[in-house]
């Protein structure tokens, strides 16, 4: 049975790196046939004895276990060469073997897909920023892909699922070993109007070697990525490097040249990354390749209110605290100084706008004005 052959095949590989098996199994044709001559195909190889001894005697309490999580109907294994494996990710020269799914919405696979990634711990714009983009987007008929971290990947799917959009999660462990914990209910939501994905089969706990590796998936996955926030030592930088090499776009989105979470973009942009400041940018970019692919994509929604008038910056008083304020981190002696306001008014002020979500308070003291709301 090829489903059998597959896990067995799964089990193995855990032993060898990705690439040896994929080019053997294209050279093989099946599954079957490859296990058939895995003696040759590992040759000289280190890990082939350990390899060589699951093909012959699997663990059979594992595969009866991944058997028993396969038959729920939102959950399949994508084989490599399969109908269902997406034919963007199989243009890789190590595509995975094989992709555990969980959702309904398999379809997503091949859509076109955005990624979308950034820090763990982004700025309170930051995040908002991803967040409105992946609405758009989604809104428009882009498939929103992440890889379900804190921070920027979080707001991302967030904002595709509030849009009733596409979303697909790509994790570096099992499907049944959420991480992080606290994005359990997203991945829950993920799973019933996106997929969740992994290479990974049910049980392997998530390690940090394997995020590299989960990251050549989203790269893979989409027509392109864009980077909101991320450190010049950013493991997104390893995503969008990854999507340059495949030939995809990379976008990002430039910062304050003091935000340290803005260095990575800008880092990106100098070496050939598309500076987008509005969703709509992306768009543009990726419109040839769209319209190669016969999508179409949604009427833009309707503009939304900004947000930014309400009883308190109706005021004339806030709207000059606002106009003195930077969207770089300021301390409140220099915004005291520029809107010629005492320290007790400006952090009375502060405080209210902050809690209308138009000031970011940040460490040392110091403030930073936000974008516009939704």
């Amino acid at each position: 049975m090829a489903l059998e052959a597959w896990l067995t095949l799964l089990q193995a590989a855990q032993q060898i790196q990705t690439r040896p098996w994929l080019d053997a199994l294209k050279r093989c044709g099946s599954v079957e046939a490859l296990l058939a001559e895995a003696p040759r195909v590992l040759e000289g190889r280190d890990g082939a004895a350990e390899a060589l001894a699951k093909i012959a005697a699997p663990d059979r309490a594992a595969l009866d276990r991944w058997q028993r999580w396969l038959s729920s109907a939102s959950r399949a294994l994508i084989t490599f060469g399969s109908r269902d494996y997406p034919p963007r990710l199989a243009e890789l020269p190590d595509a995975p073997l094989a992709l555990w799914v969980e959702g309904r919405e398999r379809t997503l696979l091949a859509a076109p897909q955005l990624a979308i990634v950034g820090s763990r711990s982004p700025t309170a714009d930051g995040r908002q920023t991803a967040e409105q983009f992946a609405r758009y987007l989604a809104q428009r008929g882009l498939t929103i892909t992440s890889g379900l971290a804190t921070g920027i990947d979080g707001a991302s799917h967030r904002g595709a699922v509030d849009a009733l959009g596409g979303t697909v999660a790509v994790l570096g462990g099992g499907l049944d070993v959420i991480f992080p914990r606290e994005h359990a209910s997203l991945a829950a939501e993920i799973a019933s109007r996106g997929l969740l994905v992994s290479e990974y089969a049910p049980g392997v706990e998530p390690q940090k070697l394997f995020f590299p590796q989960r990251n050549r998936i989203i790269a893979g996955l989409a027509l392109g990525t864009l980077v909101v926030e991320a450190t010049r030592r950013s493991g997104s930088l390893i995503t969008a490097h990854l999507a340059l090499d495949y030939g995809r776009e990379v976008f990002a989105i430039p910062g304050s040249i003091h935000n340290p979470l803005a260095r990575g973009c800008h880092l990106l942009i100098r070496q050939g990354a598309k500076l987008v400041e509005e969703a709509a940018d992306v768009l543009v970019e990726l419109a040839p390749q769209l319209e190669a692919e016969g999508v179409v994509l949604a009427a833009a929604p309707p503009e939304s209110e900004t947000g930014e008038s309400s009883p308190v910056t109706s005021d004339p008083s806030y709207e000059k605290l606002l106009n003195a304020l930077a969207f770089s981190p300021t301390p409140i002696v220099e915004i005291c100084a520029r809107a010629n306001l005492t320290t007790a008014e400006v952090s009375s002020m502060l405080l209210l706008l902050e809690l209308e979500g138009l000031v970011e308070a940040l460490p040392g003291g110091r403030y930073s004005r936000l974008g516009k709301k939704n």
